[in-house]
């Protein structure tokens, strides 16, 4: 897909316009925290843990789209919440496809196939979820500190 850009992808309908408040980047924040800790819950298999750390990454873009004023919107939302991550945190290629192979990961595991995901797989998906978590808040500091705690 070429790089467009939000207001492209909300002409095009994948986004539409949503004004987001504190409480609202709070609470994502609250969802991430839930997630990330679910995570690592040894009790729950690692295809479970892969995707609750897949999901808390997904609310790291969920609310870096809020915060831009945007939300994804019809068929395709966690690859274009994905990839929206260019736009608002400024996230390289490599780590979007790095994510977007592990949105590919987490759908195998949560719809076709049990067992496909190794340790280290999850390691690397909680990695990645924690650090959009330190780069969400650095950068809402930064750039909308009106929403950041």
């Amino acid at each position: 897909m070429t790089k467009l850009s939000l207001q492209d992808w909300l002409n095009e309908g994948r986004l539409r316009p949503q004004k987001a408040a504190k409480t609202e980047i709070r609470q994502l924040l609250s969802v991430f925290q839930r997630d990330i800790q679910d995570s690592r819950s040894e009790s729950i298999s690692l295809d479970r843990r892969f995707a609750t750390a897949y999901s808390a990454a997904l609310t790291i873009c969920t609310a870096a789209l809020a915060a831009s004023g945007y939300r994804t919107a019809g068929e395709g939302h966690h690859y274009f919440a994905v990839q929206s991550l260019a736009f608002t945190l400024g996230l390289d290629p490599d780590t979007i496809e790095k994510f977007n192979r592990f949105r590919r990961k987490r759908n195998i595991a949560d719809y076709e196939r049990a067992g496909t995901v190794s340790e280290g797989e999850l390691a690397e998906m909680v990695e990645l979820a924690d650090d959009l978590r330190t780069r969400l808040v650095a950068w809402l500091r930064q750039n909308h500190a009106e929403l950041a705690d």
